[in-house]
């Protein structure tokens, strides 16, 4: 067993983790956090997408260890200051972008790191991004739509495929 510190959503926490904890066991079954999903254990669904120190990463791809020192960001995070739903998640809710929410976390997370890095994405880099993150319930259009809402962006010509 070996400590491990990082910044979670803006505080320090720290825990005892074995060489083989991933992140997300980590920060559900240590830190309670238990937004970030565990949907297949092989990093095929994006359920358990947080961001590492900026990036989007897959939590079960990741050993807890690794994130050492590192800013960690979860859905539990995401939310502004004053509680309300920020301005993605409000997309996903005035949008239908969710039914069971199991995938909804890590979309969210994953939406959050292509609009930081592309602000203003056509609907093909959307759809293109989200290929790692897997949703049995949607069929995505609606998913799409929240995140161009999202963007600043007319979602009326968005085409349901």
């Amino acid at each position: 067993m070996s400590k491990v510190t990082m910044t979670v959503n803006g505080t320090e926490r720290s825990g005892e983790v074995e060489g083989r904890t991933l992140l997300v066991h980590f920060l559900r079954d240590q830190l309670g956090l238990t937004g970030t999903h565990v949907g297949c254990d092989t990093s095929q669904c994006g359920a358990c997408v947080v961001h590492v120190n900026g990036a989007a990463v897959k939590a079960c791809t990741m050993f807890a260890a690794e994130a050492e020192g590192a800013e960690v960001a979860t859905i539990e995070g995401q939310a502004n200051s004053d509680g309300s739903l920020n301005t993605i998640q409000q997309a996903f809710q005035d949008h239908h972008g969710l039914q069971c929410g199991f995938c909804t976390p890590g979309m969210v997370m994953s939406a959050a790191a292509l609009l930081k890095d592309n602000p203003k994405p056509t609907e093909a880099e959307v759809r293109h991004y989200l290929e790692g993150n897997l949703c049995r319930c949607t069929g995505y259009h609606n998913i799409v739509k929240a995140i161009m809402a999202a963007s600043g962006q007319d979602v009326g010509a968005i085409a349901a495929e």
